[in-house]
C-alpha cells in the first residue's frame, strides 16, 4: 500500500491495517506539531494519541480538496489546543497599549540553533505564551483568527506574542 490517496481510501472504509500504516507514516509528522504545543513529550505523546483518535472518526470527512497533510494539520492544532483548554486556563487578558509593536525575533543566538533547541526553549515558555507564538509564528494564524478560536481579545493575542517573544529571548539568553 505505497499510495497515499489508496491509503486514504482504505482508512475511510475502516481498514484496521490501513489505518497502522497511516499511522506509522503520519505519526512524526503531528508528533512534531504536538511537541510545539506541549510542556514535554509525554504530553505530547497523550496529544498525539487524542489526534489519531479524532483522525480515526474523521477521516471520512477529508474529501482530497487540498493536501491530507494539511488536513491533518489542522486536526492536530484543533485538537492540541483541545488539550490545553481541557488541562489548563491558559490565556489572561491583558491590554497593553506597547503590544502593537511586532518586532521580530532576529537574533545571531537564535539562528545559529538547532531546531531541537529551538524547541526546547519554546516548551519552556508558559502554555499561553507557547500558543499564541506557536499560532502566530509557525502556523500563521493572524491574530484575528486566534481571537475567534481561542475566544480572547485580538489585543490579548498580540500581548501574548510579545510577552513571548520577550520570554524567549530571555531564555535563550539565560541558556546559551
Amino acid at each position: 500500500m505505497g499510495d497515499k490517496e489508496e491509503l486514504i481510501r482504505k482508512c475511510q472504509q475502516k481498514s484496521r491495517k490501513a489505518f497502522e500504516e497511516l499511522y506509522k507514516k503520519f505519526s512524526p509528522f503531528v508528533y512534531g506539531i504536538c511537541l510545539r504545543y506541549a510542556k514535554n513529550r509525554d504530553e505530547a505523546q497523550d496529544i498525539l494519541q487524542d489526534c489519531f483518535i479524532k483522525v480515526m472518526d474523521k477521516i471520512g470527512d477529508f474529501r482530497f480538496e487540498g493536501s491530507f497533510e494539511g488536513w491533518l494539520q489542522r486536526m492536530t492544532v484543533r485538537e492540541s489546543l483541545n488539550y490545553l483548554r481541557l488541562t489548563r486556563n491558559s490565556f489572561t487578558s491583558i491590554d497593553d497599549d506597547d503590544s502593537k509593536d511586532e518586532e521580530d525575533v532576529s537574533s545571531d543566538i537564535i539562528s545559529n540553533m538547532s531546531a531541537q533547541e529551538l524547541l526546547g526553549e519554546i516548551q519552556k515558555m508558559p502554555d499561553g505564551y507557547r500558543t499564541i507564538f506557536n499560532m502566530y509564528v509557525i502556523e500563521g494564524y493572524q491574530h484575528k483568527e486566534i481571537a475567534e478560536i481561542l475566544n480572547i481579545s485580538e489585543s490579548t493575542s498580540r500581548s501574548q506574542l510579545k510577552k513571548a517573544r520577550e520570554y524567549l529571548i530571555e531564555l535563550i539568553n539565560n541558556d546559551f
